[in-house]
């Protein structure tokens, strides 16, 4: 019996509306599957359940775009063709073989968690962060950050992956 013992690693992004999510796990998706050769999905929160999966422009689109396995999820639905809301174990197993898991929001799951941030941070992120990632439009100083909380620099996919790859929950 062949016994799988790659390890499959999850982390989370979060960060209010515009902030980069969706462009940084685009980009760091990329980077893992083309030149770390890692096998990616990628699961997206829809709180407001307004999603229309795999449309020209919209997020999930975006995501499928970069060879990952994409779920999207809602209070009311999991987009995978179910008709019902999946919790993260259920999905997990629906997804097969992966290696990283990169899930946009979700803020509560029990996952290693990177926020996003441009122009100003929304300090009640701090309880759910793990990691911050900025660009340079943040000044730090205005802020009392978390301690031990790393400052990842937002347009460098190769912090954030090498943030991932040390820190990253094996699912």
């Amino acid at each position: 019996m062949d016994v799988d013992v790659r390890k499959r690693l999850a982390v989370a992004f979060t960060g209010p509306s515009n902030s980069g999510k969706t462009t940084l796990i685009i980009k760091v998706a990329k980077k893992l599957i083309n030149e770390h050769a890692k096998e990616v999905a990628i699961i997206k929160n829809d709180p407001k359940d307004k999603a229309h999966f795999d449309v020209p422009g919209k997020d999930s689109h975006k995501f499928s775009e970069t060879g990952a396995e994409v779920v999207v999820t809602s209070p009311t639905r999991t987009t995978m063709f179910s008709q019902r809301h999946k919790e993260l174990d259920e999905i997990i197993a629906m997804l097969g073989d992966f290696d990283i898991l990169l899930v946009e929001g979700l803020k509560t799951l029990p996952l290693p968690r990177i926020s996003i941030f441009r122009d100003k941070i929304d300090e009640e992120y701090f309880p759910y962060m793990n990691a911050l990632a900025i660009d340079e439009s943040i000044d730090l100083n205005s802020y009392a950050l978390p301690k031990g909380v790393p400052v990842l620099d937002l347009n460098s996919e190769d912090d954030v992956i090498a943030w991932i790859l040390d820190n990253a929950k094996a699912v």
